[in-house]
């Protein structure tokens, strides 16, 4: 573990980038909860990075199946203090399309089954999420991206359901009038874990489709083609991102997000 000290910085592969990094060095992790996806270590100039595939190498974990509390708790275990998350969404939102990027700023929670936090005992532990995503981080991810031929939202509420079945018409209906934006299977319970342990966490929103009801089909296998044709743009601009961000956190209410937050 001892070569790992210096990794802060992780990066959460979803749907079509799972083979980010892929000539990576291999590391298994056991934690209280499981043991993790195997995490993938990578040095960019003379950071350590730590990428994590949700589904796995070969997308065989599905979404509601994805061990999160062990995935999160195993980068924090190897020091890592921001997370980056890839995630492929359907568009709620009719002005985003096909192959937008979108940086998610809030979020609506539907998912039903999932280990959602550490703390199921005492102390009672209630964290703020008025800020669900790192603002610093989405800073940074904004104006890196905004340098690619992208079409980039800066703001977006994600909705996550528990799949692994699409939504309905009805239900994406529901979630435009609740104000959702995109759709996927994976942002919860993810961003809420990471500030549980005071790690900064900001998504990356692929459109991949429209949501049920805005198209004949909703299929998964547009998603891999799809996310082929960005791949390197997004993976150039994570690289970016991460090399502009100070390694030292003062600008997020991540670091200490335990603060007040337990009953003693």
């Amino acid at each position: 573990m001892t070569s790992l000290e210096k990794a802060k910085f992780a990066i959460i592969g979803g749907s079509g980038f799972e083979h980010l990094f892929q000539t990576a060095e291999q590391l298994h992790v056991g934690t209280p909860y499981g043991i993790a996806t195997p995490l993938m270590i990578r040095k960019i100039d003379d950071q350590t990075i730590v990428f994590l595939p949700r589904h796995g190498l070969a997308h065989s974990v599905p979404p509601h199946k994805i061990n999160y509390r062990a995935n999160i708790c195993a980068l924090h275990e190897v020091g890592v203090e921001r997370i980056i998350a890839l995630n492929a969404v359907g568009a709620i939102n009719r002005d985003f399309k096909q192959g937008d990027i979108v940086i998610p700023h809030d979020f609506l929670d539907f998912t039903n089954s999932r280990s959602a936090t550490f703390y199921d005992e005492a102390p009672v532990t209630h964290i703020d999420v008025s800020q669900p995503y790192c603002p610093e981080m989405r800073k940074q991810l904004l104006e890196t991206l905004r340098k690619s031929t992208m079409n980039v939202w800066e703001k977006a509420v994600m909705v996550c359901t528990e799949g692994p079945r699409f939504e309905t018409p009805a239900e994406i209906e529901m979630f435009r009038r609740l104000g959702g934006d995109v759709v996927g299977m994976t942002g919860m319970p993810e961003a809420a874990l990471a500030r549980e342990l005071e790690m900064c966490y900001a998504a990356v929103c692929f459109v991949f489709n429209m949501a049920a009801g805005e198209q004949g089909k909703v299929s998964p296998a547009v998603t891999p083609k799809t996310s082929t044709l960005v791949a390197p743009m997004i993976e150039q601009a994570l690289i970016e991102t991460i090399r502009a961000l100070p390694l030292v956190r003062k600008e997020c209410p991540c670091y200490n997000a335990l603060k007040d937050a337990r009953f003693t």
